[in-house]
């Protein structure tokens, strides 16, 4: 996965794709490639490294095609090596693709005892010979990707061209966004408008499950169930130094929506899809002899950094130490020489976070940084850093920052409890294969937001709100409270729901909404009871959870229904139901999203 770029053109268009990709090149890549449709047959070039290696290799061996898709690969399932790169192709079809194939491996035994022989390590090669086996019994093109998509599982963006055919694209959209652009008697597509920017300002975004038949001078676009729809054009503000909002209204939008690519993203950095395994980066430290974690951050980071402890403490068996940053050096807490400190920080310039790790460095420990800008201030001064590759975070309330953040927290988990021995091979595999499935869930719960313009005018009516969640969904209770008080202004708390009747149950009449994050875990019947006592006291309660409502065993005021997940991943995907609450409810009432009053991205001050 990473960058998608296509073109039905009238000249060749192989250079032009690599300037697209280039437009892309922020969001990481380990390989490049491009494939076109030469004289009726497919033709692909590809190269390790950067784009200049490609543009070095296509001087060399030039395609003329008129045709073509381009990708720029951050490796998740085989080495970063050139056959592994996109595009993967038959002699029928050539694909690029970001995002998760999660049953591949399923696909590729049942292709392979076909006959089909795969020549990569990828997931996306299954998607190259499930669409050339439905050719091969006589589907055409369209008919053999729509029979294709239905066997799918994953969050995924593909863009595919065939042989024999000059004036065929399709596309499909399934958790990654994709954008068509416009132009005069050609058509382009790319997985963000930046990279249409100097093509067209003509641009309409595929929704969530379309999938689109592409020709020079003709666009058509399906939904999931295969029905016709109408997608409009819209004029994009988006040039090469500019991110624009998509078809979304705000920044935050569009941001919680790109959820599921950038965790896609992530993941692929820290883990090796393919062996179940993960690949964390050398810390410069043994993590067989860390004996104690510290961690440090400030609002949402924090509550980032709050989900990480307690993962660490049960899965690698660590005691982990966690304080707001402001709070940390001035008590001056005691540290042994020896210990890994961990800091969070979207910016990497929060000035509160810089002043504790300057602390804790003094006091020989091994510094950690996970942020989003690899240039910041935060990252040089570290010994380690942790890229979270979110991508421009232009909304103020942090969301896909947030969630790249317990992703790669998790991944750090893992690594700790592996180098310790409490984490066998299987039990491994089993945690990553539920990282890999969290992009999947996300995106089925983006597809229907109508619940929550429902709840908003529910809460948007409220002067206080109280989210609860026990264990390691406590802190997403925080996020989701600190959300709600970011962007609609509603005084909002969050509390571990074992504390409800040692002060905070006062609070509740029948004018507080209750939001109760309980998924069905150990912890389930506990919450349950605590939600029984708020209904006793008449609060309107709203229940996020993948259990029935009528598991509730009160009456609700509304149900969020989350998918079904293995535990581990829960703060991942709770995160996104109390994101769209506090989106909707902003919407409602009518504040800046994007720029709430007295709050900045980077606070760069104590």
């Amino acid at each position: 996965m990473c960058g998608i770029v296509g073109i039905l053109g009238s000249k060749p268009v192989a250079i032009d794709l690599i300037d697209a990709l280039r437009r892309l090149e922020y969001r990481g890549y380990d390989s490049a490639g491009v494939a076109t449709v030469e004289n009726g047959h497919l033709e692909r070039r590809r190269a390790e490294g950067k784009l200049r290696n490609l543009e070095t290799r296509l001087s060399k061996e030039p395609l003329e095609g008129h045709t073509g898709i381009g990708h720029t690969r951050w490796a998740t399932h085989g080495k970063p090596i050139e056959r592994n790169a996109h595009p993967h192709m038959s002699d029928k079809v050539s694909v690029v693709h970001n995002g998760i194939i999660e049953n591949y491996r399923d696909l590729k035994a049942e292709l392979t005892a076909k006959g089909h022989t795969f020549a990569s390590d990828t997931d996306t090669e299954a998607v190259v010979h499930l669409i050339t086996d439905a050719m091969q019994h006589g589907c055409t093109p369209v008919e053999a990707v729509r029979r294709s998509l239905d066997r799918l599982a994953g969050a995924f963006a593909l863009a595919i061209i065939f042989a024999g055919h000059d004036d065929l694209m399709i596309a499909a959209r399934q958790g990654s966004p994709l954008a068509i652009g416009h132009g005069d008697g050609e058509m382009y597509l790319g997985s963000d408008a930046i990279a249409l920017a100097p093509f067209t300002d003509r641009i309409t975004y595929l929704d969530e499950g379309d999938w689109a038949v592409i020709k020079r001078r003709s666009l058509e676009i399906y939904d999931r169930s295969g029905k016709r729809v109408e997608r409009p054009i819209v004029k994009s503000a988006a040039s090469a130094l500019l991110v624009d909002k998509g078809n979304h209204r705000h920044f935050m939008a569009k941001e919680i929506h790109e959820q599921p690519e950038v965790i896609s993203h992530t993941l692929s950095n820290y883990l090796d899809m393919g062996e179940g395994r993960v690949n964390f980066p050398d810390l410069g430290v043994d993590l067989s002899q860390i004996l104690r974690v510290s961690i440090s951050a400030c609002g949402t980071a924090y509550y980032a950094g709050l989900v990480g402890k307690y993962w660490i403490e049960r899965y690698a068996r660590i005691p982990v130490e966690i304080d707001v940053a402001s709070e940390f050096r001035y008590r001056e807490a005691p540290m042994s020489p020896g210990g890994l400190a961990v800091f969070v920080s979207q910016s990497g310039e929060t000035a509160d976070t810089l002043a504790t790790l300057r602390y804790a460095k003094e006091h020989g420990q091994r510094i950690a940084s996970i942020v989003n800008v690899r240039t910041s201030t935060i990252a040089r001064e570290s010994h380690a850093v942790l890229p979270i590759l979110a991508g421009p975070e232009i909304g103020v309330a942090s969301t896909k920052a947030f969630t790249c953040q317990l992703a790669v927290l998790a991944c750090l988990a893992i690594a700790l409890g592996r180098a310790r021995g409490h984490i066998d091979t299987a039990k491994e595999r089993e945690l990553v294969q539920a990282l890999v499935e969290v992009p999947r869930h996300i995106s089925a719960m983006l597809r229907d937001e109508d619940k929550y313009v429902d709840l908003a005018h529910t809460l948007s009516k409220a002067s206080d709100v109280i989210y609860l969640g026990r264990g390691i969904n406590y802190p997403i209770a925080l996020e989701g409270a600190l959300k709600l008080k970011e962007i609609s202004y509603i005084h909002a708390e969050g509390y571990a729901a074992g504390e409800l009747k040692h002060g905070p149950i006062a609070l509740i009449d029948e004018k507080v909404p209750v939001v109760v994050v309980t998924p069905a875990d150990e912890l389930f019947d506990k919450t349950i009871s605590n939600m029984q006592e708020v209904a006793a006291r008449g609060g309107q309660i709203v229940m996020i959870s993948n259990a029935d409502a009528d598991h509730a065993g009160c009456k609700l005021a509304a149900y969020i229904p989350v998918p079904d997940a293995h535990p581990f991943t829960n703060p991942l995907i709770y995160a996104v139901p109390v994101q769209l609450m506090a989106y909707h409810t902003a919407v409602q009432m009518g504040t800046d999203v994007d720029q709430p009053r007295n709050l900045a991205k980077s606070v760069t001050v104590e």
